[in-house]
């Protein structure tokens, strides 16, 4: 069963996640329900893509309002495809939430276990990798494009909710969120060396080579065949079947849209009780 269900216009809800902890707010956005034009139109949550401030703004407390979660209690990234970590409290709610310039500087990754707090990262064919441990009352999220992938950000989060956080990894639950397919997405053997240094000879699975230099990558797979070498089990990863480059309907997509185009935002967090 599809785990991200259209629940509004500009939402893709985490529904299994959500069905039984009613106080979480956790999913993606669509393209569709914005103010934004041109080649950002619609729902362009993103800054940093040289659309309109204002309009983003916007967008930004259209969700908000949508989800019940108010924009001034976001945290944002400034995200570098990179593989730091933070740990988002009270302080930090409002970084980044209504202009770039206070995002969380070279962020891919985030967690917290306060409530009010909403964690926010923005795609456009990357992976939003989501955590949840609800006995623990944490929640997170990962920025995974390939840089992120093969520099292990999927296994830093689980190696600080296990080893900072002490969450027993059995109870960490994983949700791989709408990213590029492997039709839509090739590589060179550059890559595929650097995944190999993670997964050995378990990259065979999450790659089909296409000619001597291409290779058709599935980086949602390689993203979940990590976390199960970092502990997490099979049944507690769920994965979608969306592809942000083949739905054109729902989503914007870097590769597709040569570059020009808006992004989504994947969101997790508690409400107040």
């Amino acid at each position: 069963m599809e785990p991200f269900v259209q629940t509004s216009e500009s939402i893709l809800s985490i529904t299994p996640w959500i069905a039984d902890c009613p106080s979480l707010t956790a999913g993606f956005t669509t393209k569709h329900g914005g103010v934004s034009k041109g080649p950002f139109h619609s729902m362009n949550p993103a800054f940093h893509v040289h659309d309109l401030a204002d309009d983003v703004v916007r967008n930004r407390k259209i969700v908000a309002n949508s989800i019940h979660m108010p924009a001034e209690r976001w945290a944002g990234a400034e995200q570098t495809h990179e593989t730091n970590i933070a740990k988002i409290t009270a302080e930090e709610a409002g970084l980044g939430a209504l202009d770039y310039d206070t995002a969380l500087k070279r962020t891919d990754g985030m967690y917290t276990s306060e409530s009010g707090i909403l964690l926010t990262l923005l795609f456009a064919d990357c992976v939003p990798v989501f955590f949840f441990a609800p006995k623990h009352h944490l929640v997170g999220a990962a920025h995974a494009g390939w840089k992120g992938t093969v520099g292990g950000i999927s296994a830093a989060m689980v190696e600080k909710w296990t080893k900072v956080e002490g969450v027993p990894v059995e109870d960490i639950f994983v949700a791989i969120g709408p990213s590029i397919c492997p039709k839509c997405y090739m590589v060179d053997k550059k890559i595929i060396d650097l995944l190999e240094l993670i997964l050995e000879e378990e990259t065979k699975t999450a790659y089909n080579q296409i000619t001597d230099t291409q290779f058709a990558l599935d980086l949602k797979k390689a993203n979940a065949l990590i976390l199960r070498k970092s502990g997490i089990l099979k049944e507690n990863i769920i994965t979608t079947r969306f592809c942000t480059s083949c739905d054109e309907q729902l989503f914007f997509s870097h590769r597709r849209d040569k570059g020009k185009t808006g992004r989504m935002m994947g969101f997790i967090g508690f409400k107040e009780e």
